[in-house]
């Protein structure tokens, strides 16, 4: 009898599931402006606190 493999299974394994449709540019760009500004601001910060702690 033959294993029949679902897209949960392969989800599962780790191996990649293949999208239905490829990713809108303009979403991709909101999505790195989401990670991007924030971590930015958290190194800004941080390289300022650190100035005013070795003054």
């Amino acid at each position: 009898m033959a294993t029949q493999r679902t897209l949960d299974d392969t989800a599962l394994n780790g191996t990649a599931v293949p999208s239905s449709r490829p990713t809108s540019p303009v979403a991709l760009a909101v999505f790195w402006a989401g990670v991007s500004i924030p971590l930015a601001w958290g190194v800004i910060n941080t390289l300022v606190q650190a100035v005013k702690l070795f003054r």
